[in-house]
Formats: structure tokens, sequence, C-alpha cells
């Protein structure tokens, strides 16, 4: 009788101590998603606030009682903002769509094809990935300038038509699959084109969704070398749509239309990102499997 006492009591302890373990796992997990989460909130709490209301605010406040849209409009008069995205779909459509041609083919070179070096050529592209960007950053502005290219649409696209990174990710991906699929394909006549593409890409169709999504990502937040390349308007993606209103004084000057020109140009990836964050999460997990 005791020792059935004493059993019932270990159920209970355990099972005590383990709803006390989820709930601070839970109650840790919602205080960290409000600390990631707060700083979009508050981009969104400005963009609706009036100018006046938010000058007038000494202690910043957490919500609003009369919000206006007429910050967006000002955001769309004030600089050319719909040319500007407009530039910036162009430029990230045509880069990832280059892009992702360049990566499937290089690496499926590395995972399937056998030829002299290549092992030491694949350390080569890895060791890349150790090059500061800003030196990186250089060499394509020299490049590009001396081509004649600055202020183009190909200025923009060429220097972002590759990663090594993404190279990798793939490359792993394709080493995945079975040997002997390779070759009863080839002894049924079948070219590594039509391989690569009827049997490889369907097979890691994930991580391929995923490096389009990150590239989509990277080329929409592209800052540093669309300010560096371009300095004509009709050029000008939406980062430089946004230093350009801090130049005239407008970000300065009239935050909450600010914060509405950030929401406009954010609200694109964070629809794309909660559409294919499924995908997002299997192509990497994904990469990172052997076997």
């Amino acid at each position: 009788m005791s020792q059935t006492i004493d059993y019932q009591k270990i159920q209970r302890s355990t099972r005590a101590r383990r709803i006390l373990g989820n709930v601070i796992i839970y109650a840790s997990l919602i205080l960290w998603g409000l600390i990631v989460l707060f700083p979009f909130y508050w981009m969104l709490l400005t963009s609706v606030k009036s100018y006046g209301s938010y000058n007038a605010e000494y202690v910043p406040s957490f919500f609003t009682l009369s919000p206006t849209l007429q910050n967006y409009v000002d955001a769309f008069t004030t600089v050319s903002l719909g040319r500007y995205l407009l530039n910036t779909l162009i430029f990230t459509l045509i880069t990832t769509a280059i892009m992702l041609v360049v990566t499937t083919l290089a690496a499926f070179a590395f995972a399937r094809l056998e030829f002299r070096g290549k092992d030491a050529v694949f350390t080569l592209f890895l060791a890349l990935m150790m090059i500061p960007n800003e030196l990186v950053v250089i060499t394509n502005f020299t490049s590009i300038t001396n081509l004649g290219l600055r202020n183009t649409f190909l200025g923009l696209i060429l220097p972002s038509v590759t990663s090594v990174f993404y190279i990798y990710l793939l490359k792993e991906n394709f080493a995945q699959i079975p040997d002997e699929l390779y070759y009863a394909a080839k002894v049924d006549g079948t070219s590594d084109l039509r391989y690569l593409r009827r049997v490889m890409i369907p097979i890691c169709k994930p991580t391929l969704i995923t490096i389009v999504i990150l590239k989509i990502i990277e080329c929409w937040n592209s800052y540093v070398w669309p300010r560096l390349i371009t300095d004509d308007p009709n050029y000008y993606l939406v980062s430089n749509g946004i230093q350009e209103i801090r130049e005239n004084g407008f970000g300065r000057e009239n935050i909450p239309a600010m914060m509405a020109a950030v929401v406009v140009i954010s609200v694109p990836l964070i629809v794309l990102f909660l559409i294919f964050r499924k995908k997002i999460m299997a192509g990497v997990a994904r990469g990172g499997t052997k076997g």
C-alpha cells in the first residue's frame, strides 16, 4: 500500500515538474516573440499617427486614438515610391531567375559530374565565403564602372547572379540523391540536362524554393550596391527611395510618413515569408542533413 502511495506521489511530482517546465518554456517563447515583433508594431503604429500628434509626444505612446492614412499618401507623393517599387520588382525577378539557373547548373556540376580538379575548385569556391563583402563591393564597382554599366539594370543585376552559399546548399542536396538513379538514367540514354530537369530538380524542389525566397528577400533589401552604382532616379530601388527621403529632410521632419513608406516596402516580404515559411524551414533542414 505504501509503495502505491509513493508511486502516486512520484507521478504527481513528475507531472508537476513537466507542467512547470512547459509553462517556463512557453512564457519564454511568448516574451521573446513580443520582443521580436515589437519593432514591427512600433513601425506600423508610427505610420498611422498624424504628424502633429507624433511630434507632440514627449513620452512615446504605445497606441493612438486617431489613426490616419495620410502618411501613406505622403509617402507616395513626396518621392516616386511607386516607380522605385517597380524597379525593385524588375531587379528582383530578373536577378533571381538568372541566379537560379547559374546556381542549379553549378551545383549539378559539383555534385554529379566528374572533371579534373573538381574538389580543388569547390574548395576555392568555399574559400570565397571568407572574403569580406566590402572587398567584393569595391572590385564589383570597379568592374561595372570600367564596363560602362553604371546607372543601368545590367549593372545592378550582374554582381548578384551567383552565390557561393546557395551553390553549396544545393550541391549538398543533389549529393543526397542516390548515384544509382544517375547511372540508371545514363544507361537509358538520358542526357545530363534532362536528368537534372526530370529527376534532381523535382526531388530538391523544397531547397530550390528556399533559395528563391531567400534571394528575393536579399534583392528586395539590397542597399549598399544600389546606392553605390546608381545616381539616376530612373534606376532607383526602394532602398534609394528611403535614402532620398532622408536627404530631402523628409525623414527627419516627418517620421510617420517615412514609417509608412517602410511599411509599404516591408509588407511584400512579410507576406512572402508567411506563405512559404514551412518550405523555407524544410529546405534549410534538408540542406543540413546528410544521408
